[in-house]
């Protein structure tokens, strides 16, 4: 039996996405973003949920353009500081000892010391209550090397976390399960 627990923002996984944007002066920014996720295949786009009074949101649309950082659990007190701090206070970057790196595609830095960064330039522009719902097609995916496999990334070696909107705790990847669009072949069995 299930019971209802009301209308609330609750889905899991929940990503934390360290977003990137340039204020109108150049200057870097980062902020902590769990609302979001892959949005369309072709062309490939990313979308995230931020609330207007947020310094990154003005950023997004000043500059139409903004990366998507993953943290690996290694830089899990700096990525919370990203959540807890305003960049129209404070220099983020400076205060956390990490590298802003401009990209070459869109008007936005990535964070150097995060393994994999999405740099996205803005195609869509969503009004939707408290937050604006921003699509970015993405330009490339930059990973470090020594973290790929085959071409690709490997994610126990990134090492990602994500977040629990209900408990507000940070939470490990875990293990590897079974091969997706493969194990339910076996359904029917």
């Amino acid at each position: 039996m299930k019971k209802s627990i009301g209308a609330k923002t609750i889905v899991y996984p929940t990503p934390v996405f360290i977003v990137g944007t340039y204020d109108e002066n150049g200057k870097p920014n980062a902020m902590n973003v769990a609302w979001g996720g892959i949005s369309c295949s072709s062309p490939p786009c990313v979308s995230i949920s931020v609330r207007e009074a947020t310094y990154t949101h003005g950023n997004i649309l000043d500059k139409k353009a903004f990366t998507v950082n993953i943290p690996s659990e290694s830089h899990i007190k700096e990525a919370d500081y990203f959540g807890i701090a305003s960049g129209k206070n404070e220099d983020k970057f400076a205060v956390t000892g990490l590298t802003p790196v401009k990209s070459e595609l869109v008007d936005a830095p990535y964070i150097k010391e995060f393994p994999l960064t999405l740099e996205c330039k803005l195609v869509n522009i969503t009004e939707l209550g408290l937050h604006t719902h921003f699509t970015g097609e993405i330009m490339d995916v930059k990973v470090d090397e020594n973290l790929l496999d085959n071409g690709n990334p490997n994610i126990e070696q990134i090492k990602p976390f994500l977040y629990d909107p209900s408990s507000r705790f940070y939470y490990g990847t875990g293990k590897k399960l079974e091969k997706a669009f493969s194990i339910g072949k076996d359904a029917n069995k």
